[in-house]
C-alpha cells in the first residue's frame, strides 16, 4: 500500500501541474506583515506562516470569529465515557493537493508530529492510551483521563494542527516539511516562490467546502479568486503608496503611523479585522546566562514600561493598544489583575541597577535579535533595548531581518555560539483566554516555546485546570498561574494591541479573526 500511495503521489502531482492563470484571472496581490520564509506552522509558530497554512492546509476543526470549534475537515464525532473516548467521522471526498485521498492514517501521523511541537498537544498524547484508524475514514482518541477540550485544542489557529499526507507527517518536527502539500482550498505555487520578495497560490479546483455558512475558520471555504499573489515589501510607504495606487489590493498592517493618509484615500477602506488583537513580548532565554538567573529576569521586568513601548509602535493612537497588562487575556478582571503591581509600580533605575547586582550579573552580553524590517518588532526592539541599557545591561544588539530572528531563535547554543537572550515578538491574544492555548505560558522546559522556560509548578497548574470543570476552580488555578508567571518572569509583558488592516474597495466579503483568510473574498 506504501508503494502504490507513493507512485499516486507522482502521478497526481503531475497531473495537476498548470501554469498559473492570467488574462482575465482574478487575482489579489497582497502584502504581508513579514517575509514568508517558513511553509511548515508546526516547525515555525510565525503569524505569516500561519496565515499561509490557513490557505494550503486544513485542521480537523475550525475556529469561528466567536472563537468557538466546528468540525471542518470531520463530518462529525462523538465524545464518550466522560471525554475518554472520542470518535472522529472525515468528511467524504477530502483529497490532497497531489490528488490522494485523505486517510485517517494520514490524520493521526499529522497529529503525531504537532504533538511533539505544540504544548497542547504534548498534554493531550501525555493522556492517551491509543490513537486508532479503524478504517479509513474513521479517528478514535482513547485516553487515560478526560479530555473534553479536543475540539478546541484541535481547532487552534496558531501553531495549527495541520493535516498532511503520511509521508510528509513522518518529517522530524524539529525539520522543517520539505514541500506544502495539504487538502486546502489553495495549492502553494513552490516554483514561483521568490523568499523576500513574492510567493504564489492558486486556487484548489478540486476542493469540495463544506455546506456552512462562513466564520473565520469555520464553515464553507469557498474561493472567489483564481490567484493570490504575496508581495514582500518591507518598506511601509512604499507598500502604502502601492495600496493607494492600486497595485496591491491589500495591506495585512500598515504602518499606524499612515493610517489617517489610508483613510482619507479614495478607494481604499481600512477596518478592523482582528478585534481581539495580540499580547506582545519579550522572550527570555532561560537556558544560557544571564537571562538564566531569576534576578536578572526580574530586573529587566521592572526596566520595561509598557506604555513607552506601545506609544513607539503606535504614536499618539491610543485607541490600538492597552497596558500595562499580565499574562493572561480572560477578560474577568479577579484572572487578569492579578500580580499587576509588577508593572504598574516600576523600581527606579537604581534599584534596577541593584537587583542585577544582587543577582550576580557581571556584566554578560545580552544579545537582543532585532527585526528591523517589522513594523512592530522594531521600534518594541529599539525600546526594549534603551531600556535594558538604562539599568546597566550589556545589550548587543544584532539587527536582522524577522525571517532570520525566527531562525536564530530555534538555536539553543549559548550567546557565544550563535545563541541569543532576548527577542520581540507577539501572540494571537484569542489564545489566552484561557491556559488551553497559551502556548507563551508553558513552562515545559526544552519542550516549551523558544526561551525555553522551565517551572514544574506552572504545568502542574495545567494539569489541575484540565481536570476540573468547575468554573471557580479555574478561575482560581490562572490566579495562581498569573502571579507564578509574573514571579517566574517567565517572559516580558509589552502591552497589547490591535492593528487595522487596509484594502481596496474593489474588495468585498474580507472575514474577521485574528488570522488572515482569504476565502469569500471576492474582488469586482
Amino acid at each position: 500500500m506504501i508503494q502504490r500511495r507513493s507512485l499516486l503521489t507522482a502521478a497526481g502531482a503531475a497531473g495537476l501541474a498548470r501554469p498559473a492563470l492570467a488574462g482575465a484571472a482574478k487575482t489579489l496581490t497582497f502584502v504581508p506583515q513579514a517575509n514568508l520564509n517558513s511553509i511548515d506552522p508546526v516547525w515555525n509558530a510565525a503569524m505569516v506562516t500561519r496565515n499561509m497554512s490557513a490557505m494550503v492546509y486544513e485542521t480537523l476543526y475550525g475556529r469561528d470569529e466567536f472563537m468557538q470549534p466546528h468540525p471542518q475537515m470531520v463530518e462529525g464525532d462523538l465524545m464518550e465515557d466522560g471525554g475518554r473516548r472520542w470518535t472522529l467521522r472525515l468528511r467524504d471526498g477530502l483529497r490532497f493537493h497531489d490528488g490522494e485521498k485523505v486517510l485517517a492514517r494520514d490524520c493521526t501521523a499529522s497529529l503525531r508530529r504537532w504533538a511533539r511541537r505544540d504544548p497542547g498537544g504534548t498534554s493531550l498524547f501525555a493522556r492517551m492510551d491509543a490513537l486508532e484508524t479503524p478504517d479509513d475514514r474513521t479517528i478514535v482518541f482513547r485516553l487515560n483521563k478526560p479530555f473534553p477540550h479536543l475540539r478546541k485544542l484541535l481547532s487552534r489557529f496558531n501553531t495549527p494542527a495541520v493535516i498532511v499526507p503520511e509521508r510528509l507527517a513522518q518529517t522530524d518536527p524539529f525539520k522543517q516539511l520539505p514541500e506544502a502539500i495539504g487538502s486546502g482550498p489553495f495549492r502553494w505555487l513552490a516554483s514561483e516562490q521568490v523568499i523576500g520578495s513574492h510567493a504564489a497560490f492558486i486556487r484548489n479546483d478540486a476542493y469540495v467546502p463544506r455546506d456552512d455558512k462562513p466564520s473565520y475558520m469555520a464553515g464553507g471555504r469557498r474561493v472567489l479568486l483564481d490567484r493570490v499573489e504575496w508581495k514582500m515589501i518591507p518598506d511601509p510607504s512604499t507598500a502604502a503608496n502601492a495600496l493607494v495606487t492600486g497595485e496591491v489590493d491589500w495591506v495585512e498592517i500598515p504602518l499606524p503611523d499612515l493610517l489617517p493618509m489610508l483613510r482619507r484615500t479614495p478607494g481604499v477602506t481600512t477596518g478592523l479585522l482582528d478585534p481581539y488583537g495580540s499580547m506582545a513580548s519579550v522572550r527570555l532565554n532561560h537556558l544560557h546566562a544571564p537571562t538564566d538567573r531569576l534576578g536578572v529576569r526580574r530586573a529587566m521586568l521592572a526596566a520595561i514600561d509598557q506604555r513607552e513601548v506601545m506609544t513607539a509602535i503606535f504614536g499618539s493612537d491610543t485607541s490600538l493598544w492597552f497596558a500595562p497588562i499580565g499574562f493572561f487575556n480572560s477578560g474577568n478582571a479577579a484572572v487578569d489583575g492579578v500580580g499587576m503591581e509588577a508593572v504598574r509600580t516600576r523600581p527606579s533605575a537604581a534599584q534596577a541597577r541593584a537587583m542585577l547586582k544582587e543577582a550576580g550579573y557581571t556584566n554578560e552580553p545580552v544579545v537582543l535579535l532585532h527585526a528591523t524590517d517589522h513594523n512592530l518588532y522594531n521600534p518594541a526592539g529599539t525600546v526594549v533595548g534603551d531600556a535594558f541599557r538604562a539599568i546597566g545591561l550589556n545589550v548587543v544588539d544584532q539587527s536582522m531581518d524577522w525571517g532570520t530572528v525566527m531562525q536564530r531563535r530555534v538555536s539553543k547554543e549559548p550567546t557565544d555560539k550563535g545563541g541569543w537572550s532576548a527577542f520581540a515578538t507577539a501572540a494571537p491574544a484569542a489564545e489566552y483566554l484561557d491556559p488551553l492555548l497559551a502556548t507563551f505560558l508553558r513552562t515545559s522546559g526544552t519542550e516549551a516555546f523558544y526561551g525555553w522556560p522551565s517551572d514544574a509548578r506552572i504545568e502542574a497548574l495545567f494539569s489541575e485546570w484540565l481536570d476540573t470543570a468547575d468554573e471557580a476552580a479555574q478561575v482560581r488555578v490562572q490566579q495562581e498561574w498569573q502571579q507564578r508567571a509574573f514571579d517566574m518572569v517567565i517572559h516580558v509583558p509589552l502591552g497589547r494591541y490591535v492593528l487595522p488592516s487596509a484594502w481596496r474597495s474593489t474588495l468585498s466579503g474580507l472575514l474577521r479573526g485574528p488570522a488572515v483568510v482569504f476565502w469569500n473574498v471576492e474582488k469586482a
